[in-house]
């Protein structure tokens, strides 16, 4: 089994050392743990690596600092022995990484929304665009500005109350109680669908709130990427620490749970968001 683990060293400065502080409580009842894939409900998993998530800008010493990982015999699919109780979601959830403050870094994340944007304008080109855990909301920002009309959707009240400030629609919910009063021409989970307990759910949503031959928009991190392989091999690789993470699909086991839940890839992309991740548009199809 592979050990990853990622720590800091820190000169020492005072003279006399300043009195050790005292931990937190440690949660009891952290993780719920799944039972069997969560893709393909497999029994057949083993355990794959573990790591050190404590450098996590979201750790708190309530939680564990271990993550560990198993991959499903059966499908292939890699995921963390299990995904947070409420409890932990609420520490977790206390606060909100810089890039993801709505308007965070506007102008220059607005290039990069555009170019996202682009690779829908294809397949529509107006209607309502529905972005699942928006972050700093500039895919929804530029998106208005190509025409749509622009929802979002998060889990943290604070984000949902802020992007209404800016005078655009959103709610705090999850997006499998969502309902619409009309179809959406696109829903878009940038960095979001590795975030779910129970991807399938997520994408079962998108499906059913998108109208025939409405766009699905996904990106996260690519685990098939060689940049992945490249960061493993010399143990760097972030996401296998990356706290709020259940999930690392590569291309091909996204593929085919698109597939499943109802959609048909038509493009693939690089992801300019954050590191070796992939882009995917996809069609809704009927099922």
């Amino acid at each position: 089994m592979i050990k990853y683990s990622f720590t800091t060293s820190t000169t020492q400065l005072a003279r006399t050392p300043a009195p050790a502080p005292v931990p937190a409580p440690h949660l009891q009842g952290e993780l719920i743990d799944y039972q069997a894939c969560p893709l393909c409900d497999s029994k057949a998993m083993a355990p794959l690596c573990s790591a050190d998530c404590s450098h996590h800008p979201r750790y708190s010493p309530e939680l564990s600092r271990t993550m560990h990982w198993s991959r499903c015999a059966a499908c292939g699919h890699v995921f963390r022995s299990g995904y947070y109780t409420d409890a932990a979601l609420k520490v977790v959830f206390r606060g909100t990484n810089e890039s993801q403050v709505v308007g965070h870094d506007l102008e220059r994340q607005r290039y990069v929304s555009a170019q996202m944007i682009e690779k829908v304008l294809p397949y529509q080109s107006h209607g309502t665009w529905l972005d699942v855990g928006f972050g700093n909301a500039s895919l929804l920002f530029t998106a208005q500005e190509y025409g749509f009309e622009p929802l979002g959707l998060d889990l943290r009240q604070q984000t949902v109350d802020e992007l209404r400030k800016w005078g655009v629609s959103a709610h705090c919910q999850d997006v499998a109680q969502l309902e619409l009063p009309r179809p959406a021409s696109v829903v878009s989970m940038a960095d979001v669908l590795e975030h779910m307990p129970f991807p399938k759910i997520g994408l079962g949503a998108a499906h059913r709130l998108l109208q025939p031959g409405g766009v699905l928009l996904i990106s996260m991190p690519n685990r098939g990427s060689p940049v992945w392989k490249a960061l493993d091999a010399a143990g760097a690789n972030p996401y296998w620490g990356e706290i709020e993470h259940y999930h690392n699909f590569d291309r091909e086991r996204l593929y085919a749970l698109l597939a499943e839940c109802g959609f048909e890839p038509v493009r693939y992309g690089i992801s300019q968001r954050y590191r070796v991740c992939m882009e995917v548009v996809a069609l809704k199809v009927p099922r």
